[in-house]
């Protein structure tokens, strides 16, 4: 699962990162402009990182509280599980 962690780390789009317990291993949140630019990130990025098995991404439709309410986003913020090989 490092070698997981420190690809995505080195992805530009990589907000947050954290390694949890249950049924993911990894959860992020990665900016984009939009939709496609997220896609491409997933597709050409993410799943291509040796060790990733699946992902479940979540699009972030508002921000109620945290460190994101400090005004509008510019850039959507999409919320991506990873489940890595052992």
């Amino acid at each position: 699962m490092d070698n997981v962690v420190t690809a995505l780390d080195e992805l530009e789009n990589l907000e947050e990162l954290y390694e949890v317990t249950g049924e993911f291993d990894i959860v992020s949140l990665v900016s984009a402009s939009d939709i496609e630019e997220f896609r491409d990130v997933l597709k050409n990025k993410i799943m291509k990182i040796k060790g990733v098995r699946s992902t479940v991404s979540s699009v972030v439709l508002k921000v109620h509280k945290g460190s994101r309410c400090n005004g509008e986003a510019k850039e959507q913020s999409i919320s991506t599980s990873v489940l890595s090989n052992p």
